[in-house]
């Protein structure tokens, strides 16, 4: 048995936040007790495996990060299951939703289950997407059905917009039918000179046209008015301007809160196009960094519950690929390993957001809006936590992942995780100077 005293418990479920003595054994927590005033009554507790002091510690459910990038198969320079899910229980995530994009496409049940087999022996919870169209093109529908029943929790093309009118209808017609929630990326190229780069500032610096906002703003009024006809149950990936934010709010108003849903990044909630300016390539994303007003916005979407979570869009990239001209390098970035501290300083400690705020959106709502049985913290749940130290600073300055692509690198961080549970094992562990016996 392994127990965890003395840590802040935060549940968003039952909006339990506490100081409480939490119990692990095998793979489920087996009680949550009023904090003991001693250690001893557990230090002579035979039955007591491992024993850790968590005073100043906050222990949350593990994370649910709904967009990440492994890269496998096709692209494993970059990444690959096993290293995109140390990164990811680097970073307290427990579950995670690999996107579809891979060479080749998950858009077939072989390639979707060797996926998760791979997955499987991680450690943690790897789920997947199938793509929306065969082989990204946007042409043919895959066999959605077919593709649920194997196993994929969420429908995307992500990385590459679904442009046709009549497909992104058909699609959204089928999966109503077949009960399955499609993801859509938002940026259509008509407005996209150069992507990844905001048209204004950082586009005057670089001398380039960049990515115009109306390139997603166009694509997200599309989408909400074909859920509207459809009743498809659609989520806006990574919002980047202020108008999308608030067409994903007025649709809800107008009582769509149901079928339609949103999640920000923990890059567009603390970065502008000046990151871009400062870091180079390393903060070049798809969609763009853009305004400080855009920013405030999709920060106010999160405190007014229009945008329900927060996932990374973990983005690995070779160094050599990065080390390019701007408007050749590839787009996207690293964040497993640095979303919660990210999220906690931005949201939490500005006082945005509480701590089971926070919490709901990045474990609770995402693990409610795909299915997944995960994002809470309770007796007799499977036992999947993260452990921070809010007070912890460090330098990012190694990756658990292949790529090392982040405007984070070498700056000095307040908060780190200090441990990950996933099925009631260590996945990460840094608490050795916690432990008592």
């Amino acid at each position: 048995m392994i127990v965890l005293k003395g840590g802040l418990c935060v549940d968003p479920a039952s909006e339990m936040q506490a100081i409480k003595d939490i119990f692990i054994e095998g793979d489920r927590i087996r009680d949550i007790r009023d904090s003991a005033d001693s250690m001893d009554e557990y230090i002579e507790d035979d039955h007591i495996d491992k024993l850790y002091d968590c005073s100043d510690l906050i222990i949350g459910p593990g994370l649910v990060d709904a967009h990440v990038h492994f890269r496998d198969p096709g692209f494993t320079h970059k990444e690959d299951i096993i290293t995109g899910a140390e990164a990811a229980a680097r970073g307290g995530v427990t579950s995670v939703i690999m996107m579809a994009n891979t060479n080749p496409a998950i858009d077939n049940i072989d390639t979707l289950s060797y996926v998760l087999k791979k997955g499987a022996g991680t450690g943690i919870h790897v789920y997947s997407a199938a793509t929306v169209t065969k082989n990204l093109k946007g042409e043919e529908l895959t066999d959605m059905a077919a593709l649920k029943d194997a196993g994929a929790v969420v429908f995307t093309d992500d990385g590459i917009p679904l442009l046709s009118e009549e497909m992104a209808y058909k699609a959204m017609k089928k999966a109503a039918e077949c009960g399955v929630i499609l993801s859509f990326h938002e940026e259509d190229p008509r407005f996209i000179v150069n992507n990844g780069i905001n048209r204004g500032k950082a586009g005057d610096h670089y001398g380039l046209a960049g990515s115009d906002r109306m390139a997603e703003i166009s694509m997200v009024e599309r989408d909400i008015r074909l859920a509207k006809e459809t009743g498809a149950n659609i989520n806006i990936q990574h919002i980047s301007t202020a108008e999308a934010v608030e067409l994903i709010r007025q649709a809800k108003a107008e009582g769509m809160d149901d079928i339609i849903h949103a999640e920000a990044t923990p890059h567009h909630i603390t970065m502008t196009e000046d990151d871009i300016i400062r870091y180079g390539t390393n903060a070049k994303m798809n969609p763009p960094l853009r305004t400080p007003d855009d920013r405030d916005a999709i920060i106010q979407g999160l405190v007014d519950g229009t945008i329900e979570c927060i996932a990374t869009d973990h983005a690995p990239h070779a160094s050599h690929e990065k080390n390019q001209p701007i408007d050749k390098a590839p787009s996207g970035i690293i964040g497993l390993e640095t979303s919660l501290a990210v999220s906690y300083n931005a949201l939490v400690v500005t006082k945005k957001l509480s701590l089971l705020q926070l919490f709901c959106k990045l474990s609770l709502n995402p693990a409610r809006l795909y299915k997944i049985d995960a994002g809470q913290l309770a007796i007799y749940r499977m036992a999947d936590l993260a452990v921070f130290d809010p007070n912890k600073i460090h330098y990012f300055n190694e990756s658990r992942s292949k790529s090392f692509n982040s405007p984070l690198v070498n700056t000095r961080i307040t908060g780190d995780v200090v441990g990950t549970i996933s099925s009631g094992k260590f996945v990460y562990d840094n608490m050795e100077d916690r432990r008592v016996r």
